[in-house]
């Protein structure tokens, strides 16, 4: 049987020809990076662009975050680095999990910084550099309670001394990941500070058998925030770059921080969700609309359809949840079931709805504003996946806040 041919990349979405679009700020990346990059300092600021920038763009987030204080780049997958290597960017990118030994020769081809943790990832990746006759820098991670990925603390000197071994291979780091840095109950500290402990002694093991890497990290966007002893040589911070807290309760916390790193201000939302009005449909008392029929309505409504739907990372069940969306400058429930390509919402009696009004999902509309959080609250899950969870049949616009202003007459 012989493959199906590729026919090309699908088409660009265009918010011309379907009025639903993600806005993504860049002057709001640059106020993140470089407010973090302030409240860590002497700590290094690399910024987690995996994911597509969490849904946001991950070349001009990017660009933006180096602009504002980042001095490296953080990605899940080889493809990602390669993605931000094409798009121009040639600052240290660091692969977070070990990558396949098929994926080693792209790793060399354009140098990007994987993390290893098994033997077996030591020997490719020694083969790969050797055949290019390149030097690579490489980071060694320790699981040290989170059991996802990483070696086992009591095998970390063996792999380290088999990257040394390799002439072409440089310990350059040494690195962990907190389980619950964004917790708030003793126990939740207790067990990041057992984590730290744990890197510590493995770095202490390490520098007794004269095996001493350049960099140590720990902190994620919750440690950076939230845990200065977690900070070392360099903080990874994802969400809180895209202007969102690590977890609801961490405001203080991070206006705390901000304080004693001498800065000022809060993290700006970089993204906001918006579509528009396609059209209006007038709807008795009682009709039910949508599928399923589950929603009768209280009383005559203009019921508004909106252009984006559940393919494009609107749930289904945040209409059983009692989400809300913006029109006018006011809050409107769901009209009936999230469907795949359009919402439903219900604009109530001799409501001044048109085609054409601007609706907000996720952002400010004149004094109103819904955040990600928000919705993660609906939703029962958290603000990480519902901005990387908005599809990318979504467009996404860049604008740029301070340009736009210093262009202004």
């Amino acid at each position: 049987m012989t493959e199906p041919a590729v026919t090309g990349a699908p088409p660009t979405p265009r918010a011309d020809l379907r009025p639903a679009w993600v806005a993504v700020d860049l002057a709001a990346v640059r106020h993140n990076a470089a407010l973090l990059a302030q409240m860590v300092a002497p700590s290094r600021l690399c910024v987690v662009v995996k994911a597509d920038g969490y849904g946001h763009g991950a070349a001009a987030v990017s660009r933006a975050a180096l602009e504002g204080g980042a001095s490296w780049l953080a990605v899940a997958l080889v493809e990602e680095g390669i993605a931000l290597r094409q798009a121009g960017i040639s600052a240290p990118v660091l692969v977070l999990s070990e990558p396949p030994a098929d994926a080693m020769a792209e790793v060399v081809a354009h140098g990007l910084v994987p993390t290893l943790y098994t033997r077996s990832g030591v020997r490719a990746l020694a083969e790969e550099a050797a055949a290019a006759a390149s030097t690579v820098a490489v980071h060694v991670k320790v699981d040290t309670g989170m059991h996802r990925v990483g070696a086992d603390p009591q095998d970390v000197a063996e792999i380290v001394g088999a990257v040394v071994a390799a002439p072409q291979l440089r310990f350059d780091g040494l690195y962990t990941h907190l389980a619950v840095a964004d917790g708030s109950a003793t126990e939740d500290d207790d067990f990041t500070a057992t984590q730290l402990g744990r890197l510590e002694d493995v770095r202490r093991s390490l520098a007794a058998a004269g095996l001493t890497p350049r960099l140590v990290h720990a902190a994620n966007s919750a440690g950076a925030i939230a845990h200065p002893s977690a900070r070392l040589d360099l903080v990874r911070c994802g969400i809180a770059l895209y202007g969102l807290l690590p977890g609801p309760g961490l405001g203080p916390a991070l206006a705390a921080a901000v304080a004693a790193g001498g800065g000022h201000g809060e993290l700006r939302p970089v993204l906001s969700l918006r579509a528009r009005v396609s059209f209006v449909r007038n709807v008795d008392e009682g009709e039910r609309p949508s599928y399923g029929r589950r929603y009768p309505l209280p009383e005559p409504s203009a019921v508004a359809i909106v252009p984006i739907g559940y393919a494009d990372g609107v749930p289904r069940r945040y209409f059983d949840g009692g989400g809300t969306v913006l029109i006018g400058g006011r809050r409107r429930p769901l009209a009936g079931t999230v469907t795949m390509d359009q919402i439903l919402v219900d604009c109530g009696p001799a409501a001044d709805v048109v085609a054409g009004d601007e609706v907000v999902l996720i952002g400010a509309q004149g004094e109103e504003s819904i955040s990600a959080w928000e919705w993660a609250k609906v939703l029962d899950t958290i603000a990480y996946e519902v901005v990387c969870g908005i599809g990318p049949r979504v467009p996404r616009l860049v604008i740029d806040a301070e340009q736009a202003a210093a262009a202004a007459p």
